[in-house]
């Protein structure tokens, strides 16, 4: 019998540059989106709701480019289009400093966030192409880490440099991140072009691959997934903050928390999980973040104030949990699912549903909340619910998601 390899984590003495473009993306990220907001109302004269609107605008108009990009990346490659979409960020984050009226905002949003889905959509093509089969898990588990700790790290960054408060350390906060795109294009550049061989499984283009069923039932399961994903930010916060009336670092530590578990914790958790079922252990995610709802809720139930913020933390540690399991084993089964010469295709409807859900998310969960603990609480362990039985769905249809973490 051969044994599952135990390994914490890949090698990345190969592709370190690749690495390394992630971890210095993501620093720029973590330090420019937890204040995008803060940025366009200290250096505009436009307002909360007009700022609102521009980044929403341009996060709608930006639904398109990963799926238009993904049969582009069936023929070319994923590595000129990550690239295209580094140097496409930067000149959105640089257009940044002297955008000032809302059409300004929207057309460099615009870049910005059309070069995310592009670099999202075509991020898990290159990652297959990269690791060896069994080993795919450990580098979307490895990057999904460093990628968290890189946004911490941006984060504390921008939390330190914001204090200040002065026009030009908004402007470094830009520029940082503008350039950190750049950096990433050039290291970028030492990253191989790995383009599948034209045949057979290239036959039927866009039209195969929504007639997938198989698939389709994983990327149902993918907007599961996102949708609790970006409780985190959205929900988890206001509910701690302006609802329980727990004071304002309680929502910081459970980003803080999450943050390290995810880049600490991940790759070991792989490591243990090896041999096992994926589609099981998807499952078990999906019942770490509805243990971690039910815990949130029962917080608004609890008076003592110091109990409450333990209760919290204990649900943020459950929720967390559930992203960890879920997170590179969802991203192995979606690549590993679909046929070599339109992988691109394929994974860009799978992250399509993750931008749907970004879409959604701040209206819908706004909503939810509005109605109270019970309402958005007991609706997300619905989600899950629903998330464990696609789970086991994909189990019995992909084959993928029948076999054991690290391909054994």
């Amino acid at each position: 019998m051969t044994l599952p390899d135990r390994t914490i984590r890949p090698s990345t003495a190969r592709h370190g540059r690749f690495v390394a473009a992630i971890v210095i993306d993501s620093i720029g990220t973590g330090a420019f989106v937890p204040v995008s907001m803060l940025f366009f109302l200290a250096t505009t004269s436009l307002t909360l709701v007009q700022v609102g609107v521009a980044l929403t605008t341009a996060g709608l108009l930006a639904l398109p480019a990963g799926p238009l990009i993904g049969g582009l990346a069936d023929m070319y490659g994923a590595k000129p289009l990550l690239q295209a979409a580094n140097l496409a960020q930067a000149l959105g984050f640089a257009g940044y400093l002297v955008a000032g009226q809302t059409w300004q905002i929207v057309v460099c949003a615009w870049l910005s966030s059309a070069g995310r889905a592009v670099s999202s959509s075509c991020y898990g093509v290159t990652v297959t192409a990269l690791a060896a089969p069994g080993r795919r898990e450990r580098w979307f588990g490895l990057l999904g880490s460093v990628r968290n700790l890189g946004y911490a790290l941006g984060g504390l960054l921008s939390a330190v440099a914001v204090g200040f408060g002065t026009h030009g350390v908004w402007a470094t906060i830009v520029v940082v991140n503008a350039l950190s795109y750049v950096t990433a294009f050039v290291l970028m550049r030492a990253v191989p072009n790995i383009r599948p061989a034209a045949g057979q499984d290239a036959a039927g283009g866009w039209g195969r691959v929504l007639r997938d069923r198989r698939y389709l039932s994983l990327v149902a399961h993918q907007l599961c997934f996102a949708i609790s994903l970006f409780a985190l930010n959205i929900a988890i916060p206001v509910y701690a903050v302006d609802v329980l009336g727990l004071p304002g670092w309680t929502a910081g530590a459970v980003f803080t928390l999450n943050t390290l578990m995810v880049g600490f914790g991940q790759g070991v958790v792989v490591r243990w999980l090896g041999g096992r079922t994926r589609s099981r252990v998807l499952v078990a995610g999906h019942a770490c973040f509805a243990a971690g709802y039910l815990l949130f809720l029962a917080a608004d139930r609890v008076v003592a104030l110091a109990l409450a913020v333990g209760v919290v933390l204990l649900g943020a540690v459950g929720y967390t949990f559930g992203e960890v399991l879920c997170g590179p084993i969802t991203a192995t089964v979606a690549a590993e699912s679909a046929p070599d010469a339109l992988r691109g295709r394929y994974l860009a409807l799978n992250q399509l549903a993750v931008t749907v859900a970004g879409a959604v998310a701040p209206a819908a969960l706004s909503g939810l909340l509005s109605g109270g603990a019970t309402t958005i609480w007991l609706t997300l362990v619905g989600v899950s619910v629903l998330g464990a039985a696609l789970a086991t769905l994909i189990g019995r249809v992909l084959p993928a998601a029948r076999s054991g973490i690290g391909g054994v």
